[in-house]
């Protein structure tokens, strides 16, 4: 993990579509482990958690590399 300061949190937090980028990787990444590994993902569902397969669970399109510092 960096060292970054507060006027440099601040600004990534303004920029939500940053973001956003990196949650849908961050899923992305979480559905294709749990595809690799072959377990279940718990998810919320008609009002109840329930497990799923990953293998159900679609993919949002792969996310560039600005994502990764």
């Amino acid at each position: 993990m960096t060292d970054r300061t507060t006027q440099e949190i601040a600004l990534i937090l303004r920029d939500g579509e940053a973001i956003d980028r990196a949650f849908a990787e961050g899923y992305r990444q979480t559905v294709l482990r749990h595809r690799r590994l072959g377990i279940p993902l718990v998810v919320w569902q008609d009002d109840r958690v329930v497990e799923v397969s990953a293998e159900s669970i679609e993919l949002p399109l792969e996310m560039s590399t600005e994502v990764r510092r």
